[in-house]
């Protein structure tokens, strides 16, 4: 899709953050068109979409038509997609097709996270691995090579509205140690305006935020407050 490969880079540049995603988990649902919409015109770089399997975490989310319904609300946004789910590889295809720019799946649902990861770069979008809180840093090690963006969830995946984990912050200063300037740390779980500081110092340049913006009634207010006043 042409307006997927016009915002496709935004996770493989160098641009300084961090960069802001709400996460339409905690959007209204009967009018996610003028949402999505209403985050992006308020500052939002990207907008995150939670998928979950009721298998992998317990709760069941969107699927490919909710990504496609947002695809068509906003045609050049950047959509990173998350999937919380067991069998991840079954999901890479329909969400492309729906118009995802990113696909992060977990490292503890994926046997051959390299060979999934090459399966998503050849359909031309970014590819990135998660780990839960209980998992160490050194899970994507490996695949440091390979992924645009490694996400170090830092609250247990499932559900909106959970307190930030600092052991997160942890992992976060190892990776960034580690990963090129180009390649995105994103966190995603408790991110408001004090943990989004924390984060930035650990090295977080992806910042993923849900109830945060869309229950602040001030969605550019809110996103404003998650980075530094000056970007460069």
């Amino acid at each position: 899709m042409t307006a997927v490969r016009i915002a496709q880079p935004l996770f493989r540049s160098e641009l300084k953050g961090p960069l802001i995603g709400p996460s339409i988990l905690s959007a209204d649902f009967s009018r996610l068109g003028a949402e999505v919409r209403a985050v992006l015109r308020a500052g939002a770089d990207f907008v995150h979409v939670d998928v979950m399997d009721g298998h992998f975490v317990d709760n069941l989310s969107m699927g490919p038509a909710v990504c496609a319904a947002v695809r068509r609300a906003a045609p050049r946004a950047f959509l990173d997609v998350h999937l919380m789910v067991t069998d991840p590889g079954a999901y890479i295809e329909p969400f492309i097709d729906a118009g995802a720019s990113n696909i992060t799946f977990h490292a503890e649902a994926e046997g051959s996270p390299r060979a999934l990861l090459r399966r998503i770069h050849a359909r031309g979008i970014c590819g990135g691995v998660a780990i839960r809180p209980q998992t160490p840093w050194r899970a994507l090690e490996p695949l440091l090579a390979v992924a645009d963006l490694l996400l170090v969830m830092s609250v247990n995946p499932g559900f909106g509205g959970q307190a930030f984990l600092p052991s997160a912050l942890p992992k976060v200063k190892a990776l960034r140690a580690r990963a090129s300037a180009s390649q995105r740390i994103e966190l995603d779980g408790g991110i408001n305006a004090e943990t989004a500081k924390e984060c930035v110092r650990a090295g977080g340049d992806a910042l993923v935020a849900g109830s945060f913006v869309f229950r602040s009634g001030d969605y550019a207010r809110a996103i404003a407050s998650l980075r530094p006043r000056s970007r460069g």
